[in-house]
């Protein structure tokens, strides 16, 4: 058995769900379907639900306001936690009380610095002892390039993440990871990063909300998992955002979440031990087969949890046990 399995709903196996935002609670300014009704479900269970970003354009507040407006249960503002804070926190730490710093980014990260007694500016004529690099839509040539300056001039450089992109309600758009990728690219260094993968902006949603038995949420095994799994907690991914169904069926050891489900109703469900026999795995009352190397759903709908369940179990079992890769039938691409 390689994915976790539950006899009861992930809502009262867990006491804490760190929920990722973009691709799993809304895509752009639209909710994802059926998420509101299934996180109250979650929070009627006794869940606590934190609400985490690696994107650093807004401030928590502006976070509270957009899920309350699209009727998230119950949300304070203790309960969302940003990139952005996160980065505010190392640099605090790291950095003397009132100190200047180079702010590449939005609201979001002056507010997060602000209020870690950090004083944000905009030139290296203010005299910074730092350069933060954090996501906003209005970043230009300008920007990066008076980061490339400072940095090249020796001070130490921090990102609130590195996402290569980000899901919005048209499609796939760059994200803060390309700019920082440009900027590397013009200075040679690498910058100290908060952000999932690593595991600063996990740590410090921990420390805020609270919960001894957390559960990472996430639509992206290359921050959301890779950083549950650095962070050494279980994780679900939803199929709602970037990382597709056949990103999952690929993913290699020390890169597989522990629970898959089609979206976030996939918390208040049992997620049953998947047996695999031979060329076929079931779960439940759904069944997936592998035949020359393809795997495929042959019993149960489709988007079921038991379903996926056997689909990836299977898929991972055979890509184990021979060392070959395993892929998903056409028909099922998300």
């Amino acid at each position: 058995m390689i994915l976790g399995s539950t006899t009861k709903s992930l809502s009262t196996t867990y006491d804490l769900a760190m929920l990722d935002l973009d691709g799993v609670v809304y895509r752009g300014a639209d909710a994802i379907p059926g998420v509101a009704d299934a996180l109250g479900v979650a929070r009627g269970k006794g869940l606590r639900l934190a609400y985490i970003t690696n994107n650093a354009s807004r401030t928590a507040d502006a976070v509270v306001h957009k899920l309350q407006s699209m009727g998230m249960p119950d949300v304070r503002e203790d309960d969302v936690v940003t990139s952005a804070q996160a980065v505010a926190h190392l640099m605090a730490d790291a950095l003397p009380s009132g100190a200047a710093v180079l702010v590449v980014g939005g609201e979001g990260l002056r507010v997060a610095l602000e209020a870690r007694g950090l004083r944000p500016v905009a030139s290296l004529d203010d005299s910074p002892v730092a350069v933060v690099q954090g996501f906003h839509g209005d970043i230009g040539w300008h920007d990066l390039a008076e980061a490339s300056y400072a940095i090249q001039g020796g001070l130490p450089w921090y990102a609130s993440n590195t996402d290569l992109t980000v899901p919005t309600a048209r499609g796939i758009a760059p994200g803060n990871g390309s700019l920082v990728q440009a900027v590397r690219f013009a200075t040679g260094a690498e910058p100290i990063v908060a952000g999932k993968p690593e595991r600063a902006l996990l740590d410090e949603t921990i420390a805020r909300v609270g919960g001894t038995h957390p559960l990472m949420v996430g639509d992206r095994l290359d921050t959301d998992i890779d950083g549950a799994i650095n962070a050494g907690i279980d994780s679900l991914v939803v199929l709602t955002g970037v990382s597709s169904l056949r990103e999952v069926v690929a993913a290699a050891p020390g890169h597989r979440p522990t629970y898959v489900s089609a979206d976030l109703r996939g918390l208040d469900e049992e997620h049953p031990e998947v047996v695999v026999d031979g060329d076929r795995a079931r779960c439940g009352s759904a069944s997936a087969v592998v035949s020359d190397g393809v795997v495929t759903i042959d019993q149960g709908d489709r988007s079921s949890t038991t379903a996926l369940r056997a689909l990836v179990e299977l898929a991972w079992t055979v890509a184990d046990r021979s060392d070959t890769e395993v892929t998903l039938d056409g028909t099922l691409d998300a």
